[in-house]
């Protein structure tokens, strides 16, 4: 249930930070509709496959002992992105929609979060480790991980298309940097709680 709560938690924040992906569903909605920003927004589960695969065969080799300490380089990074999206918070929300867009928008989307470096680096160090951790635990507690975890991320991603969608007014500056400002303190909460689990594991 704990890392089923944190991939939730993850998925959250990683769906509504500043990023090339969250770009293209508000500048594809804003184009074409709430259609086209959906799509965008199913990017990453069919992206991070490989992602995935790839982090855990680089994961697997690795003893206990230094799989604690990249959880804890995980936590670090996960801190550094609170800090980055508490400093980005006063950012203008219109800046988000000056990327172009056509008809394809579900691969766009793809290519954007597959060449984007925050999902190889989330996954190698941070939600790889966890999700070894569930796995070696129970293979449900795995699967629920990145169940919960897919399920916040696209979830916000949508929601954020549909808010976008009814109109410029429901999407405010003042909400968005609300928003932005939770997301931030929810990436430092995490991020410390993961070096906490990280060392505690190592020694």
């Amino acid at each position: 249930m704990d890392l089923a709560l944190m991939g939730l938690g993850l998925g959250l924040v990683a769906g509504v930070s500043p990023g090339p992906l969250l770009t293209l569903v508000v500048s594809s909605t804003l184009e074409r509709g709430f259609g086209a920003g959906a799509r965008v927004a199913l990017a990453p589960v069919i992206t991070d496959t490989p992602i995935i695969l790839l982090a855990l065969l680089v994961l697997r080799e690795l003893p206990p002992s230094w799989l604690a300490l990249v959880a804890t380089l995980g936590g670090c990074v996960v801190i550094y992105l609170g800090t980055e999206t508490l400093r980005l918070r006063n950012r203008n929300r219109k800046s988000e929609s000056d990327t172009g867009g056509n008809r394809m928008d579900l691969w766009r989307g793809a290519l954007v979060n597959l060449l984007n470096p925050h999902p190889w680096i989330f996954w190698v160090t941070v939600q790889g480790p966890m999700l070894i951790e569930g796995w070696r635990r129970n293979p449900l507690i795995g699967v629920s991980f990145v169940a919960t975890f897919y399920l916040a991320i696209v979830t916000s991603k949508v929601f954020i298309a549909w808010m976008v969608a009814r109109g410029r007014e429901a999407l405010t500056d003042r909400w968005y940097r609300g928003l932005l400002n939770g997301c931030g303190i929810l990436l430092v909460g995490l991020g410390i709680l993961l070096v906490v689990r990280g060392l505690t594991a190592a020694f």
